[in-house]
């Protein structure tokens, strides 16, 4: 069976993209293309915005910052400037409120703040010490004893789950757009000038590019191993906690809480590799719930309401890739950015349209692409940084 994207609205001069998956990456790019003028058609196996993109935390910007690679920092720094006028944009179109908060981060027990200060001071981002007078002024309900912190005011998280609502009511609406949930790719055919995917329900979908957006299904549906994105599972639980406990994003020895708007608070997350499996354990609750009470032991007055997992694109270095599919004539991909995907996403969509509309793109793409890094030729040292998890 064969499907044109929109047979009634479809633009025979118009580009035409097969985007295949529906998580941030696809839905924001799904978006962005449309508005460039082209034709979309955004493929997901499940039902858009119910994967990893969903389970997150939705804080915009990687944790611990400093441990990142500079391919990393790039794209997160471009996002960062971004996200206000990109979130003011998309509640406009959808008429949801993706719920943008500035609470700012606040670190607890970091063994390497002089590097973390360097590197602010290199990258020009505002990251400073705080004593325990600061520190309790923003957070009372903080554990008794500590001595200082390292504080970044200008981070901000969004409620991921009401962005991607957001995201899929503007692409479900957009006349460039059409939607096709619950029917997975099964095969792209790779062509210099008609690429094509087919479904697990027998449809095929013809057009000038294939775009893999896949997260962690990403190597397995392009046939690619050695790009080496592989599933790490997260989990994390909800509290509903006393109101007022916690204020603002506060990490601690890997573990974070955040506090939502409607007075709940979210405590994550797990680095489990697991392969596909996203069952919840009850050692990760314990685990998590603890760090959280231990952060903040009025948190033990509450109760946790609810666990989840998702499974982030764990990819080499925690680069992601962003680019032309070596040997796969017309199939690009936009995939592997493990724990930071929601930061990443402006800035990696913004390389992804100039590298298909031939503009100039907001970072040198060198560092992503598929091409190189499959491929290296010894003057190419974007593998070369080692990222921290």
């Amino acid at each position: 069976m064969h499907l044109d994207f929109n047979e009634e609205k479809a633009e025979h001069d118009a580009l035409k993209i097969i985007i295949v998956g529906g998580g941030v990456m696809g839905l924001m790019q799904a978006r962005e293309l449309a508005l460039k003028g082209w034709q979309v058609a955004l493929i997901d196996k499940n039902v858009c915005g119910n994967e990893a993109s969903w389970a997150g935390g939705g804080i915009i910007s990687p944790l611990y910052p400093w441990r990142y690679c500079d391919a990393v920092t790039a794209l997160a720094s471009w996002s960062q400037t971004y996200y206000p006028n990109l979130i003011q944009s998309l509640e406009a179109e959808s008429d949801i409120d993706p719920e943008l908060s500035r609470q700012g981060l606040l670190m607890l027990a970091v063994d390497d703040a002089e590097r973390a200060l360097a590197w602010a001071d290199d990258h020009q981002r505002w990251l400073q010490t705080i004593d325990s007078e600061e520190m309790y002024r923003l957070e009372p309900g903080l554990r008794e004893g500590l001595q200082q912190a390292l504080w970044m005011p200008q981070v901000a998280s969004v409620r991921n789950p009401r962005l991607l609502k957001a995201l899929k009511r503007i692409v479900q609406d957009h006349p460039k757009i059409s939607v096709h949930e619950v029917d997975r790719v099964v095969a792209i055919q790779a062509d210099e000038y008609t690429p094509s995917v087919t479904t697990e329900q027998g449809h095929r979908f013809e057009a000038d590019s294939v775009l893999v957006c896949s997260g962690a299904w990403t190597s397995e549906l392009l046939q690619l191993p050695a790009m080496g994105i592989r599933p790490v599972k997260g989990q994390m639980i909800l509290f509903e906690a006393p109101k007022g406990a916690v204020n603002r994003v506060v990490l601690s020895h890997g573990k974070y809480v955040i506090p939502r708007r409607d007075g709940l608070v979210v405590a994550g997350s797990t680095l489990e590799h697991a392969e596909f499996d996203k069952t919840t354990t009850t050692q990760a609750l314990e685990e998590l719930g603890d760090a959280a009470i231990t952060m903040f032991p009025g948190l033990a007055r509450g109760r946790i309401i609810h666990q989840w997992a998702g499974l982030r694109p764990g990819s080499p270095k925690g680069i992601p890739f962003i680019g032309a599919v070596p040997e796969q004539p017309g199939i690009w991909v936009n995939a592997g950015h493990f724990r930071n995907g929601l930061v990443l996403a402006p800035a990696s969509i913004r390389l992804m349209s100039s590298l298909l509309c031939n503009e100039i793109p907001p970072v040198d793409p060198k560092p992503y692409d598929p091409i190189h890094r499959l491929n290296p030729s010894p003057a190419f040292s974007g593998d070369s940084v080692k990222l921290e998890s």
